[in-house]
């Protein structure tokens, strides 16, 4: 039997509350919101549309490898497609999509009222979409990025590209990294800070550790893609050599640079895309995760082994064999942490008892994919192997597993899982199957055969190949299974939309899970928690249930903080209450300081120098007001209400 301290509905809104939290109406107050609710949905929507652009410009490509020698597209369009779509689905899709669902979760998941910088969580945002229309905005001249979502130098060099596209890749990912940087910093100290007490670092959800590791991976891993972008665009500016050999120049620098950057990023949209399955898959297996301690372990030693694999992706390019040797060795340790959460969800399937709801259909299919990813990512970690296979289309075949499989099936399944509690309503089951199935049937059929054309020598980054090469099969099989793989994720839309509309009332925990967020009203109310809670276990609605402990969760306790824009500050290991935070209002600072930064960078882009000035002393004011002292707190008894 479940406690029924949470079985019950939410006391009724708090008005005083409310009107302290909610945005303001309108267009500017909607401009101006700081809710990280509402921040995660736009995050959500804006990184689904990029999806959907990346998904068009696939299916173009497809088109033109259908059949042998199709002329659907020239060489230079399908370079600019090719590059676009790999930027998309990489920087401008996947983490960001994470982005939305740890934005809108985390202070539900954590007992608080909102993240720790609520400004800062809207100016990443801001910023991010700033940067993705700054990136798109040379196809309207024809001139997109053109060299690979890798832009290996020389080739994206001024001598070989001397158009603007290489300087918006360089200049866009800059931009775009400002926003993943301060997004990982509210992450990381909003966790610090923020936790409901008696959330110890023991009894956060797995989510939470996905989200904490990328977030400090990026903190890492960032800089050196921005300062690889940095040097390709002060060579190409400037006339400098940092990638030019004939003047003392390394391109091998780029490759490290960027690898270094790379392959930490793609555990960084793994893993909390495999907190989002370690989390909600208990919930329809009726059980606790088994080997909670060993996943959250995995979750960080994943992280920590991936900063010394980048070399795997440069094994053909020279190194000594001691590197490669090395570098061989840790590409293959990093299966077992992997392999570690791989078992951990598997036993919670066997010991559980499933409940075969879209969801869980999604997690199940994450599960496969996952591993087929793995298998051919191991493959790829043998020196030997990885030499026949590079540039073959079986890296992209594996690619595709890893960063499209392993990301948007754990996202959908997060969507159809947490929709309930963001709108309200429930979503069509039979749909949600439909779109299920014909995702799966779909996106295997895509990319499974790009293995068979790999082992059978076709070369990536081709836009046609000829006749009777034996791949002719593989790739309209490959064409094919792309649209059915569109056709399901296009279900789920169509399933979404009018479940937005006339879906049935969702009740605040539909699914009878465990975590905090199903304990107030679906969608919460802008303040999130009437109270705060005090936490005593990792399961805190299945407490009854369970009988662990002797320890309750409360909700309904005394910490009301109903003076203004508060919520509880904790420390960081055992989340014992020592402070209240005054959390800022809404503010327009935010997206003025993105535009002032878009003006900015449009300047070095176009070379107005005068215009980047003004976009760097835009950028200063804005700042400048953002940071002005906001009037004193109330003396009355802050300190003695703590």
């Amino acid at each position: 039997m479940a406690d029924t301290t949470f079985d019950r509905f939410p006391p009724p809104e708090d008005t005083g509350l409310a009107a302290t939290w909610e945005t303001r109406p309108g267009f500017i107050g909607w401009l101006s919101s700081v809710d990280h609710k509402e921040i995660g949905k736009r995050y959500l929507i804006t990184a689904f549309a990029f999806l959907a652009i990346g998904g068009v410009e696939a299916l173009i490509m497809r088109a033109q490898l259908a059949r042998p020698d199709q002329t659907l597209l020239t060489p230079v369009e399908y370079n600019q497609l090719f590059t676009m779509h790999g930027v998309t689905m990489v920087f401008l899709y996947a983490l960001p999509m994470l982005s939305g669902f740890s934005n809108y979760l985390w202070p539900l998941l954590l007992g608080s009222r909102d993240m720790a910088f609520p400004r800062l969580n809207a100016f990443s945002y801001w910023v991010f979409l700033a940067s993705g229309v700054f990136i798109y905005s040379t196809f309207l001249i024809g001139q997109a990025p053109n060299a690979g979502w890798f832009n290996y130098v020389p080739l994206a060099g001024k001598e070989y590209d001397p158009g603007l596209n290489i300087d918006v890749y360089a200049l866009g990912l800059i931009f775009l990294g400002v926003s993943t940087t301060v997004g990982a910093i509210n992450f990381i100290v909003s966790l610090m800070r923020t936790r409901a007490p008696g959330m110890s670092i023991n009894r956060m959800p797995i989510l939470v550790w996905g989200t904490l590791t990328a977030s400090v991976a990026n903190l890492f891993a960032v800089p050196a893609l921005s300062a690889a972008c940095l040097l390709l665009w002060l060579d190409r500016t400037f006339g400098m050599h940092f990638y030019d050999p004939q003047a003392g120049g390394q391109p091998l620098l780029w490759q490290h640079l960027f690898w270094v950057f790379g392959h930490p990023w793609v555990y960084a949209l793994v893993l909390p895309a495999m907190g989002i399955v370690s989390d909600a898959l208990p919930t329809f297996c009726r059980r606790p995760l088994v080997g909670y301690t060993a996943v959250a372990l995995a979750t960080v030693t994943t992280m920590v082994v991936g900063f010394g694999v980048w070399v795997h992706h440069m094994f053909a390019t020279g190194l000594p064999a001691l590197a490669l040797s090395f570098f061989g060795a840790a590409s293959m340790i990093i299966a077992i942490p992997s392999a570690v959460s791989v078992f951990a969800w598997l036993g919670t399937i066997w010991v559980g008892r499933p409940v075969f709801k879209t969801p869980f259909l999604y997690f199940a299919g994450f599960i496969m994919l996952f591993v087929i990813g793995g298998v051919s990512g191991f493959m790829t970690a043998a020196v030997p192997l990885d030499w026949q296979l590079t540039d073959t289309y079986f890296v992209v075949a594996h690619l595709h597993y890893v960063l499209l499989g392993i990301n948007v099936f754990p996202v959908i399944g997060g969507l159809y899982y947490w929709f309930p509690k963001m709108t309200g309503r429930m979503t069509s089951e039979r749909l949600g199957q439909w779109s299920f199935w014909v995702s799966f049937i779909g996106f295997n059929l895509a990319f499974f055969p790009m293995h068979l054309s790999g082992l059978m020598g076709m070369p990536r980054r081709i836009y046609t190949y000829p006749s009777h090469m034996g791949w002719d099969t593989a790739n309209l099989v490959t064409s094919i299974g792309s649209g059915v793989f569109a056709a399901g994720v296009l279900i789920t839309l169509y399933n979404l939309a009018i479940s937005r509309a006339r879906g049935a009332p969702a009740g605040p925990n539909p699914w009878d899970a465990a975590t905090l967020e199903w304990s107030v009203s679906s969608p919460p109310p802008a303040y999130n928690f009437r109270r705060i809670p005090i936490v005593a276990s990792r399961h805190p609605l299945w407490e009854g249930r369970l009988e662990h402990g002797t320890g309750r969760s409360v909700l309904e306790t005394d910490i009301a903080l109903e003076h203004g824009r508060e919520t509880l500050a904790t420390t960081v290991l055992d989340a014992e209450a020592d402070a209240i935070l005054r959390m800022p209002e809404d503010s327009l600072a935010p997206l003025l300081l993105a535009a002032a930064l878009s003006v900015g960078f449009a300047g070095l882009l176009v070379h107005l120098w005068w215009l980047a000035c003004l976009g760097g002393a835009l950028s200063a004011l804005v700042g400048a007001a953002w940071l002005a002292p906001s009037p004193p707190p109330i003396p009355e008894t802050e300190t003695a209400r703590v």
